[in-house]
């Protein structure tokens, strides 16, 4: 059985020798490759001699490089963690047990820590809000959605369509594991602090927006008929709310003075159901690329050797 270690960097030049010598040491049997994403450092010339197999990916993004090493590396099951490290190498033999045992396609590290340090309190909140929030619409599938440490199948990878571009990559993960149903786990694994010197390149503000831009995105696609559906509901009201005053007016005068306002009732009313018809139509289109994900997903082997 082969296992590749994916490591992804962006200056990571003070822990990314860590990471590659826990990953040898834990997974001795196992190819570590790092990919580089334009570090300005000396990432690349100290994974290197660390022993990892190092290539680069110019379009920056985590999304990007995840991406670009999901396509490239050929192998029955594939550990991807952070080069920050953070995550707990040690305990990787025994989430890729898990997968083999239960025959999951993803389990996901899910961070404890008690340094205040480790996991800032922003980070806290903004992951338990999001995932709470894709826990609503998709479904529970796992505890810490933004986790940099996740162990996975070679059917998944081969089957799993990246769009995201930066660290929403977590996001679609998850949502696309939830909205195919996928067998998945998470395990708990501990969260340490980053060495001295080292910095997260995930903003608090900017990151977190975009990666509830990702949602909103991935429930339009994915849930269309629930997205465009709230939307009819909304302008449906808001029709109603608008033409009570105008009704209520003719039952009394048998007059309509408040053109505008009918106008505008009636107007918000057909976007109402033009808003419908999308949902409709768009949930029809979304259930057909699902079939054809899950078609991909079954035509990919567990193993290698099973093709």
């Amino acid at each position: 059985m082969k296992v590749a270690v994916l490591i992804p960097c962006y200056n990571e030049a003070l822990s990314v020798a860590q990471v590659v010598r826990d990953a040898k040491k834990y997974l001795p049997d196992a190819e570590v490759y790092v990919y580089d994403n334009n570090s300005t450092d000396d990432t690349v010339k100290i994974a290197r001699k660390a022993g990892a197999v190092v290539r680069s990916e110019t379009h920056q993004g985590k999304g990007n490089v995840v991406r670009r090493m999901f396509a490239d590396i050929e192998a029955d099951v594939y550990v991807m963690t952070d080069g920050d490290a953070t995550y707990d190498i040690a305990s990787v033999p025994a989430m890729i047990q898990k997968l083999l045992n239960e025959r999951l396609d993803m389990v996901t590290g899910v961070r404890k820590t008690t340094e205040q340090a480790a996991y800032r309190s922003g980070h806290q909140f903004g992951n338990k809000m999001m995932t709470r929030i894709v826990h609503w619409f998709f479904g529970k599938h796992t505890e810490d959605m933004l986790s940099g440490l996740r162990v996975f199948s070679r059917r998944f990878v081969k089957s799993y369509p990246a769009n995201s571009k930066g660290f929403e990559i977590e996001t679609e993960l998850t949502v696309y594991s939830s909205s195919m149903l996928l067998p998945v786990a998470d395990y708990e694994t501990p969260y340490y602090a980053r060495p001295d010197g080292s910095h997260s390149k995930l903003s608090t503000f900017k990151d977190g927006w975009r990666i509830l831009k990702m949602i909103a995105v991935l429930i339009k696609e994915e849930r269309p008929l629930l997205f465009f559906g709230m939307g009819a509901i909304i302008l449906a009201l808001l029709s109603i709310l608008c033409a009570i005053p105008v009704i209520l007016q003719f039952m009394e005068t048998g007059l309509v003075p408040r053109f505008p306002t009918a106008i505008l009732s009636v107007g918000l009313m057909l976007c109402a159901g033009v808003s419908l018809a999308m949902a409709l139509i768009l949930d029809t289109i979304s259930k057909t690329r699902k079939e054809f994900r899950r078609m991909k997903y079954l035509a990919t082997p567990f193993y290698q050797e099973d093709e």
